[in-house]
């Protein structure tokens, strides 16, 4: 550790006042803020500083000496190390409180914006076991913690999630509260096997190392697809571990491996090969069902985001003869969604293979009003596109955390669609573009939805009207 590190101070009998970005609370000491991860308002705290800014201070806890009225006991073992469900300790009504409040801020403090009608926030249907999706980190080394270390447990091989901000280091997961079961079984299945067996885990340092990454992935039909990715081709390993997962897991309806030798852990650029089973799973919402491969975008809280769809669609007031742009269609969820109300959609996405999905699940569905178009919307969408399409009754918004390209606004201002209705995950950036559409809107409410219970990340929906 540096002497600049060392000499920084430790701060006694600090109190939590609130909860910030990205989950960290905030106190104050010496006219200065200091973010605090773990922590909760109403805490009483000893923090060590680690990181000295010119406005802020970052510090991580050393003690909590008097326990926020808020807190509670964790349920998983792993909370504090493990990157995911940090507000675990902060129940669920207040999680969604915060969430609520803070997309209110962003509104009135970035966007200078005050919605007529602001709907109580939606909360989760379920607050564990809600993901249809999660990738695990297969490691030679274990991620050891402090007591770990001065026990001298040795660092055997461990499969689970990365360290947050550690490339290479990985929390070995006894079990996870994400997805429901056998999503666990099957971890620790293939882990277990792959020991017996001295198969080696993966080294990312020294690229060596056989298994690498598991991904598994179901759907509120039961459906379950397993994708096991392989740093180089070895048959009779590969054929022992998915040979043990067709016996072990009858319930698996796809296999598929993955052999990746990159320097990085991205697989959409490579071949995967169907082992045994289908090549798809499917996933239904109302009367529509949905194709899901193996590289498929697929909101991963499936229940959610059926609820989040239904209340766009009632937000959006469509009628039979108009026209509806879903733009950053993704796998043209919302498009399909919505196509029975109108009179046609036209959906525009950057991701080409997320178009593929989409065509294919409008032909699975016989839905024949919807036309997709692959492309950079700042490129795609402009005055002819409009023209040669048809001018929008209504536009759908539902882009990226960056929120939209200023571009794209104009364009969606020379348009003027009755109303727009802006999907977010980021409601900073979607205040941002607010304040400019609404040099010719009226923010008509916003309605908050919570996709990821125990942590810090909310949708909004938000509803715009052209001013008369």
């Amino acid at each position: 550790m540096s002497r600049k590190n060392k000499d920084l101070p430790v701060i006694e009998n600090l109190e939590v006042l609130d909860l910030a970005l990205e989950g960290n609370a905030i106190a104050r000491f010496e006219n200065q803020i200091v973010f605090i991860p773990m922590a909760i308002p109403g805490d009483i705290v000893t923090v060590k500083v680690i990181r000295k800014k010119k406005n802020y201070l970052e510090a991580k806890i050393i003690e909590v000496t008097t326990k926020s009225p808020l807190r509670q006991d964790p349920w998983c073992k792993h909370f504090g190390i493990c990157g995911g469900c940090k507000w675990q300790h902060l129940p669920y009504e207040e999680q969604l409180k915060w969430k609520q409040k803070h997309v209110l801020d962003n509104m009135e403090r970035i966007g200078k914006v005050s919605p007529s009608d602001v709907f109580p926030i939606m909360a989760s249907p379920e607050i564990q076991y809600y993901r249809n999706k999660l990738e695990f980190t297969f490691s030679h080394k274990r991620w050891l913690e402090l007591i770990d270390l001065k026990s001298g447990v040795e660092a055997f091989p461990g499969a689970g999630f990365h360290i947050p901000g550690m490339f290479d280091k990985v929390l070995d997961i006894d079990e996870c509260y994400h997805q429901p079961e056998p999503s666990n079984k099957i971890r620790n299945h293939l882990k277990h096997i792959a020991k017996q067996n001295n198969i080696p885990f993966y080294n990312i340092r020294e690229k060596s190392g056989f298994l690498r990454t598991l991904i598994i992935r179901n759907s509120n039909l039961n459906h379950w697809m397993v994708i096991l990715v392989i740093a180089f081709e070895d048959e009779n390993w590969r054929k022992l571990l998915l040979n043990s997962l067709v016996e072990a897991f009858p319930e698996i309806s796809s296999l598929y491996y993955v052999i990746n030798s990159k320097g990085n852990d991205t697989i959409h650029d490579l071949d995967m090969f169907l082992y045994k089973g289908d090549e798809v799973i499917y996933e239904q919402m109302g009367d529509i069902k949905f194709k899901i491969g193996p590289k498929s975008f697929f909101q991963t809280n499936s229940k959610q985001a059926h609820r989040l769809y239904q209340r766009v669609l009632e937000m959006a007031s469509l009628k039979k003869n108009e026209i509806v742009y879903d733009l950053y269609t993704g796998t043209g969820t919302i498009a399909l969604f919505v196509a029975s109300q109108v009179k046609k959609v036209i959906g525009v996405e950057y991701v080409k293979e997320a178009i593929d999905d989409a065509i294919a699940n409008a032909d699975y569905n016989q839905i024949e009003n919807v036309v997709f178009f692959a492309g950079d919307m700042k490129d795609v969408l402009n005055d002819a596109f409009i023209v040669k399409n048809g001018q929008p009754d209504v536009i759908i918004l539902d882009p990226p955390r960056a929120g939209v390209h200023s571009d794209v606004l104009e364009v969606i201002k020379r348009a003027a669609p009755n109303r727009i209705v802006y999907v977010s995950c980021n409601s900073a950036t979607q205040a941002r573009d607010l304040a400019v559409l609404c040099e010719l809107y009226r923010l008509e409410s916003i309605q908050a939805v919570d996709m990821f219970p125990h942590t810090h990340h909310i949708e909004n929906i938000a509803l715009l009207c052209k001013n008369s």
